[in-house]
């Protein structure tokens, strides 16, 4: 009998969750070279690593070298849990590292060597959760469980599975909010069906920390794949017809509310080449935190180059060498990654604090003036060369 997704494809249609779960399966089984493009990693990561596990992982990128130590990190769509295992040795005992898949056999391979892992790494921070991508708050193992106490056999058994699953995604997430510093993914986002998208970004959004960031390798082509390249279940579950337009990729995370969103790296050659359409990795970052009210402290900031003016994801414009008026949360995002090392900050010589701030419009590309960062008790003092701020050096 021919499988689900076959007889899609016959009616036009393609299941995309059955073709990436087939071929997925297969390849935790027995390794497929031609599954995604070459990777090359840190040597000194993959010592402590089964080999079965490097034989069967499949991936575009290393997000992975982008993980600092102590953080709480989440793998999507962890695979044999490569990723996992590399993070877990950069996050160190103080660190925490999930891994979420929803394939079985791949979650299999991924928790065979996890207590071999943690006995040579002399701790053990990685846990892998069996969820959908797209779905963080639902816990797959719990709802199983519910499914075998109590079997659904008719509709008003789904209707009743469907208001549990709502209920356990709001009393026990899968991935609680708030709770992750960094999320990594490894050509995992082209497989999830174009219809849950936004609901895949939206997770991601919710799971973050404030500051929190997603540090993304996947496959993208040049033009947009037509319909009936996205209908062929084997380049779909091979990373090739389910993958973003590379503008399109960088777009879904500015909608989701991400900010400094930014290319951190992208093939030259392409990997792959169908009907004239490039596909290629790239790895993108994207942070989480501009939400809020604007507040005025008297802070500015000065854009230091090398183009005359940009525009940042909240609508500020900067020009180059000027002392641009910001509001505090503004300054704050300014004053860190991925911006801070293109900024120069000018805080007030005395601080405003946030009961006397009034609100803000820093889009405006209002200039603030010197006098205004230094009011206070500096305003009209004068210091001239020789005087005692140079010290015994004579520096000025």
């Amino acid at each position: 009998m021919a499988s689900i997704a076959e007889q899609a494809k016959g009616n036009g249609k393609l299941n995309v969750d059955e073709a990436v779960r087939d071929r997925y399966s297969n390849a935790a089984q027995q390794a497929e070279a031609s599954l995604c493009c070459p990777v090359e990693y840190d040597r000194k990561h993959l010592e402590i690593i089964p080999q079965e596990i490097i034989e069967r992982d499949y991936g575009c990128g290393d997000p992975s070298q982008h993980v600092r130590e102590g953080e709480v990190v989440l793998d999507l769509g962890s695979g044999g849990g490569k990723i996992c295992y590399i993070a877990a040795q950069i996050v160190g005992a103080a660190g925490k590292v999930l891994g979420v898949d929803c394939n079985d056999e791949m979650l299999a391979l991924a928790r065979k060597y996890q207590g071999q892992i943690a006995d040579t790494l002399g701790y053990d921070a990685v846990q892998f959760l069996r969820g959908r991508i797209q779905d963080l708050a639902l816990d797959l193992d719990l709802l199983d469980k519910y499914l075998a106490e109590q079997p659904a056999t008719s509709s008003s058994d789904w209707l009743r599975v469907q208001e549990y699953s709502h209920h356990i995604r709001e009393t026990a997430p899968l991935v609680a909010s708030d709770s992750i510093d960094v999320i990594v993914s490894n050509c995992v986002l082209n497989l999830v069906h174009q219809e849950d998208r936004t609901q895949l970004f939206s997770e991601m959004f919710r799971v973050l920390n404030r500051g929190g960031r997603v540090v993304i390798s996947d496959i993208v082509s040049d033009e947009d794949v037509p319909d009936h390249l996205r209908h062929d279940s084997r380049l779909w579950s091979g990373c090739i017809s389910g993958a973003f337009r590379e503008d399109k990729l960088l777009h879904a995370f500015e909608e989701a509310g991400f900010y400094g969103i930014e290319l951190l790296s992208r093939q030259e050659e392409p990997w792959a080449v169908v009907e004239g359409i490039e596909f290629r990795s790239v790895t993108v970052s994207a942070f989480k935190g501009k939400e809020g009210p604007c507040l005025d402290q008297r802070q500015a900031v000065i854009y230091n180059g090398p183009w005359k003016a940009v525009i940042d994801d909240d609508g500020h414009k900067l020009l180059r060498g000027q002392r641009m008026a910001v509001c505090g949360k503004t300054f704050d995002i300014y004053t860190h990654p991925p911006y801070a090392e293109q900024i120069t900050p000018i805080p007030p010589a005395e601080s405003v604090p946030l009961s006397d701030a009034v609100p803000y419009d820093c889009r405006s590309a209002a200039i603030r003036s010197a006098r205004e960062t230094k009011a206070g008790g500096s305003i009209d003092l004068t210091v001239l060369p020789g005087d005692s701020c140079c010290g015994t050096d004579n520096c000025c």
